[in-house]
């Protein structure tokens, strides 16, 4: 499981709660904000876990500086030296946080200035905290998503894996939660893999979206400053400009839609969860969850719950109400920044932990914690008459129109349900009495293996052709990863 604060800084020190931070426009003010105010707007407490990308931009930032001749390159090296002792004592959990500065830029500008002197404070030349907030965001995000995209694969990896084994391990497949026609459990694994593939898609062109640089939007109206916004967005990685300085600074679109991926993501997670539920309880038997996956009860010594795809099950709601609650943050929003906009980072933050623990959790339990039961899984599909449309199908081969072949099947189904048996254990000559057309060749027709093996097309679910889709789904993942 993934710290939810990786490289966590300490906590800001309550002693810096005793007075009123001055900010950076004090000189505007005839008083201090109150101390309650402070604690109010302080969002130093979650936006810290910013720092390394701010440190980021704001190097990139004062090299273009020093470039167009803005910043001396004295400047430019006590900011580069300065900058570097800070990230050195974030990362060791060293660097005093203070709720004072407010938030991450103005405690790393702080303390910047503090070690460099006045070089720290020429580094905001030509930028804003709305700039900078907004490039810090989709660099950190940029990241996360590329953690995300590799943990997706790791998934995918797994179902594929899991399925290429169990190909021709048959199960029933289900409509409405009935038994409805034979399937592989390698097939219906498969299908996993295809949501989550889809999840990669999407992720993909996300990134594509979050990866513009605002830095250089000023706070909403541009610089009169010579910068080169190009440069800067090549030293950062991003592969185009914010377009529009307004919408540059006021844009959370890439924020949303990634949380519109994770609630999708976080749903098909859900819907595999729920199975594994349904799986592993005993009127089911189809899979055993490995022990340290479950927990068990305080007073029932018998329980084994599967706690792990509960709990995800669970999540799925937290993250889809984070998408909600972004969606509800921007929609009534003037042009161009707002304070509402601190309120972004929070349900962000934890929408990417969430994700990331529980696809590392289920990509562990597919690969390292989940049995499949062959036998029950088999005992299952004889249930529910999962051959009566291969009966059909066989008399539609024969010359009988579907529709009465549908009828003709319908009545067998209802004669072998008063005897309680299945089609397949119907005698050849009662099954005829629903149709001339049956001869004795239907008994190969009836078998589970003969049910799922004549689905031999692309997307079927035949044993070769399951094997064959696992296979060009572990090559697709390596090919991915290869591209990154």
């Amino acid at each position: 499981m993934t710290d939810p604060r990786p490289h966590g800084p300490a906590a800001p020190d309550p002693e810096d709660e005793r007075s009123a931070p001055p900010g950076a426009w004090s000189g505007r003010f005839a008083e201090p904000i109150s101390e309650r105010v402070a604690r109010f707007q302080a969002s130093v407490g979650f936006d810290r876990r910013l720092a390394e990308a701010d440190i980021d931009g704001s190097l990139a930032h004062a090299r273009m500086l020093a470039a167009a001749g803005v910043l001396s390159r004295e400047d430019l090296a006590a900011i580069e030296r300065g900058m570097g002792e800070i990230r050195a004592d974030i990362r060791a959990g060293r660097f005093a946080w203070s709720l004072a500065d407010e938030d991450v830029h103005l405690n790393i500008e702080k303390r910047l200035t503090a070690l460099v002197g006045d070089a720290g404070k020429r580094l905001h030349t030509g930028r804003s905290r709305n700039d900078q907030v907004a490039t810090d965001l989709r660099l950190w995000l940029r990241s996360e998503i590329d953690a995300m995209a590799a943990r997706l694969r790791a998934l995918r990896s797994a179902l594929a894996g899991l399925a290429q084994r169990n190909a021709d391990t048959v199960m029933p497949g289900f409509t409405h939660l009935q038994v409805a026609q034979p399937v592989t459990f390698g097939h219906h694994l498969l299908a996993y893999e295809a949501m989550f593939a889809r999840d990669s898609e999407r992720l993909a062109d996300c990134r594509r979206r979050v990866n513009r640089l605002p830095l250089g939007s000023e706070a909403l109206a541009g610089t009169s400053y010579p910068i080169d916004r190009a440069r800067v967005a090549r030293e950062l990685g991003f592969d185009a400009l914010c377009g529009n300085s307004l919408d540059a600074v006021s844009d959370r679109d890439f924020a949303i839609e990634f949380a519109a991926f994770a609630s999708l993501a976080m749903v098909h997670l859900s819907r595999f969860a729920e199975e594994l539920v349904l799986w592993s309880n005993p009127r089911f038997g189809f899979v055993a969850i490995a022990d340290r996956y479950c927990t068990g009860s305080s007073i029932m010594p018998q329980k084994k719950n599967p706690d792990v795809p509960e709990l995800v099950r669970g999540k799925a709601g937290r993250v889809v109400g984070h998408l909600t609650g972004l969606l509800v943050l921007m929609k009534a929003q003037p042009l161009a920044y707002n304070k509402d906009n601190q309120e972004d980072k929070e349900p962000l933050f934890d929408t990417v932990d969430t994700l990331a623990d529980c696809l590392e959790l289920v990509a562990d339990l597919v690969a390292n914690g989940l049995a499949p039961v062959p036998a029950r899984m088999r005992e299952a599909a004889r249930e529910g008459f999962a051959t009566a449309t291969d009966l059909a199908d066989y008399l539609v081969r024969k010359g009988l129109p579907f529709r009465d072949a549908h009828e003709a099947v319908a009545r067998a189904v209802r004669e072998a349900e008063a005897r309680g048996v299945d089609l397949g254990e119907l005698p050849v000559a009662d099954l005829a009495r629903f149709s001339p057309l049956v001869g004795a060749d239907v008994v190969d027709v009836l078998t589970l293996e003969g049910s799922v093996a004549s689905r031999n097309h692309p997307g079927g679910t035949a044993p070769s052709r399951v094997r064959e889709a696992a296979a060009a789904a572990l090559a697709r993942i390596e090919a991915e990863a290869a591209a990154r």
